[in-house]
């Protein structure tokens, strides 16, 4: 079993945040240049030391667009020399040519992962807010499948791309991808409230999953929906094989300038790599320590049975409420212990 008190079992590196799409729901407010205080390469070698420090957790080089370090390629392959599970997720620009993706398998990268947020160029193009993303992001997933690099395709869930999930999940499994990680939108970024599903819909979105990876031939994760685990739970009448992570549990997130972060969507620091070791961050920080703790959880996620198994989207809380330790406000479930007690008959 795991020991998440101890070490994470993902660690996301935000290289860059420039980026030459203008995506609508960007996380990071990405822009074209990049920002003067980036980790430099000497930099960034140090924090790969530090994470494979922990053991053996999976490593992400993310963005931005990763492709916009010309030292992308030198840090891809130190990584995966001093041992790291190593992936990348490049940006469906004119950066991303085949050439780019010949050279993540020859860098011993993984996997590689594109962005999907519509089942054709005027969705995902529409979204993504580039014309050409779309086949952009098309020929990255065959030019993979030619070399026999492994790939997965990242979907956020929003107003945008809800009523088309089935015909997304149909691109996925013909295009090959392993792996179809599915985001839950929250609201931070360039995100707006007004995209985001309703608690219900969330639900409705999870049976649509559900049913989906009972007969798709990749996997599916979702990231920001830990209440999909109770879903499961509920649907399968077991949590087995279901990891607990969360942000800050079993995750942390390195940013463009070595913030130290319980998730990319949670913006608190637990300190800096240029001072502060990931170690120290993750194993004694007391932001990452309360976020290992769902009894310290606050409203229906902390009196919830299944707070240990999902505990909700804590960046999700933050976002919407200001408060991390408070519950995730897109859950419908209604914890039996919380339940208003019936009222004594009257005598």
């Amino acid at each position: 079993m795991l020991d998440f008190a101890e070490a994470p079992f993902l660690v996301i590196w935000e290289t860059t945040q420039a980026c030459d799409l203008a995506c609508r729901h960007c996380r990071a407010s990405a822009v074209p240049e990049r920002h003067a205080g980036e980790l430099s390469t000497a930099e960034a070698r140090r924090m790969l030391d530090q994470v494979k420090a922990f053991g053996d957790p999976l490593l992400v080089f993310t963005g931005g667009d990763p492709l916009k370090r010309a030292d992308l390629f030198e840090l891809l392959r130190y990584s995966v020399s001093i041992g790291l599970r190593t992936t990348v997720t490049p940006s469906a620009t004119p950066l991303l040519t085949e050439a780019a993706v010949e050279r993540f398998q020859e860098c011993g990268v993984s996997r590689m992962a594109v962005s999907l947020d519509g089942p054709d160029d005027a969705t995902h193009d529409g979204f993504r807010g580039v014309e050409g993303s779309f086949d952009c992001t098309l020929k990255a997933l065959r030019a993979a499948r030619r070399v026999g690099l492994e790939s997965q395709v990242n979907t956020t869930v929003s107003r945008f791309s809800m009523d088309k999930l089935e015909q997304i999940a149909q691109v996925v499994e013909d295009e090959g991808a392993r792996l179809w990680s599915v985001f839950f939108l929250v609201v931070t970024g360039r995100a707006q409230l007004e995209d985001d599903l309703t608690a219900g819909e969330y639900e409705q979105v999870f049976e649509f999953l559900y049913e989906t990876s009972l007969q798709s031939s990749f996997q599916i994760k979702t990231t920001e929906a830990q209440h999909y685990r109770r879903y499961v739970a509920q649907r399968r009448k077991s949590a087995r094989g279901l990891l607990p992570i969360n942000d800050g549990k079993g995750f942390m997130f390195v940013s463009h300038t070595g913030e130290i972060l319980p998730s990319g969507f949670l913006e608190v620091s637990a300190g800096n790599v240029r001072h502060t070791s990931l170690q120290d961050a993750y194993r004694g920080s007391a932001l990452f320590q309360v976020l290992r703790d769902p009894d310290s959880f606050e409203g229906k996620c902390g009196g919830c049975e299944y707070r240990n198994l999902c505990g909700g989207s804590r960046s999700r809380a933050y976002a919407l409420t200001g408060n991390y330790a408070g519950s995730d406000p897109r859950c419908v479930y209604e914890p039996p212990s919380l339940a208003r007690s019936p009222q004594a008959p009257a005598a």
